[in-house]
């Protein structure tokens, strides 16, 4: 997820709703669960086997968890493991287990800090229960010791008869212990509210059905904080490619993992895409020349810092650069 890919040598439930964000995010490959598409609407309570009445519809099922799965082709499976079974048990609560210390008490299960409970604040709203499904989890930094793991998910709520969906993207900190990895720290996306009136192109990328956004990347260009650059790359890409995007610029860290210098997503000058033409980046199957292709075409679009799973030639150093972190997505940056 860094900007300049100099960190290969070190290897060694939820913001505010978005009611409205059945965003289908396309085909996740070995390594996702596919949620269903969903807005605000009524729990079915129909008794089972009793056949609706003609002319009437029948409201669709609260949806059923589905644990996410590391692909076998990731740098480290365990750590996004780690994370992702945290971010899930944060997120997801039967009837009866809502509340911040239910929520310290699942943490306490998986073995780590009850504590952390207290930073997923935007995972734990006020719900009779919930189902937290994972689209995808990737590196914000992968070290020796350190690492950074993005959670993109998508949560159901159920309040009384009415189910909402909504999602975030959680940056989750780790750090190498015995027997496993260890989750330190949980940052949660904070998009911002939405501008009452956005630019056309802002409006442009919201509706391509080629761009695939996560609740917290939309809610990123709702807010405006997206700028002209990636927006007109979004859509200069989205004429041959149909991407998945994992992060703008909310749920990402502040700074190019392990180093002190700003990263280009915190304000808003890039984007990272995990999937092309429903093909994973990480799926060893996904053809290189894919890969390549689209990494090509976001230099191209205006990207001054494209890195992937492949390193490329440019024409200008550092034009292109690969890494541990960018085994499993391209990153596409822009200066401004």
């Amino acid at each position: 997820m860094g900007d300049f890919g100099q960190q290969a040598s070190r290897l060694g439930r939820r913001t505010v709703l978005l009611a409205a964000s059945g965003l289908a995010l396309g085909a996740a490959g070995c390594s996702t669960s596919h949620p269903h598409p969903a807005a605000s609407r009524t729990r079915s309570t129909q008794a089972p086997g009793r056949q609706p009445s003609a002319g009437t519809s029948t409201p669709p099922a609260f949806p059923s968890a589905v644990a996410w799965r590391p692909s076998p082709a990731d740098v480290d499976p365990q750590v996004k493991l780690r994370a992702v079974r945290l971010v899930e048990a944060l997120g997801s609560w039967p009837a009866g287990d809502h509340g911040m210390a239910a929520a310290r008490r699942r943490v306490s299960t998986l073995g780590l800090d009850p504590g952390l409970a207290d930073s997923a604040k935007p995972l734990l709203a006020t719900a009779d229960e919930a189902v937290l499904r994972v689209v995808d989890a990737q590196y914000g930094g992968i070290l020796a010791d350190t690492g950074s793991v993005l959670v993109v998910c998508r949560q159901w709520t159920r309040r009384g008869g009415t189910v909402t969906a909504g999602g975030t993207t959680v940056d989750v900190r780790l750090s190498r212990a015995r027997p496993r990895w260890t989750v330190t720290a949980l940052h949660p996306a904070a998009p911002g509210p939405a501008l009452p009136s956005l630019p056309a192109a802002a409006h442009k990328v919201l509706d391509d059905a080629r761009i695939g956004l996560p609740p917290a990347a939309r809610a990123d260009v709702r807010s405006g904080h997206i700028h002209p650059s990636v927006l007109r790359a979004l859509l200069d890409l989205a004429g041959t490619y149909r991407m998945t995007v994992s992060v703008l610029r909310s749920g990402h860290p502040l700074y190019v993992f392990g180093t002190s210098r700003r990263s280009d997503h915190p304000r808003g000058r890039a984007f990272d895409v995990w999937q092309i033409d429903g093909r994973s980046v990480v799926d060893p199957a996904t053809p290189r020349r894919l890969v390549e292709s689209f990494m090509r075409d976001a230099a191209a679009a205006g990207s001054y810092n494209v890195g992937g799973p492949v390193l490329l030639s440019g024409r200008t150093p550092g034009q292109f650069f690969s890494d541990p972190t960018h085994h499993d997505h391209v990153h596409v940056g822009f200066l401004a």
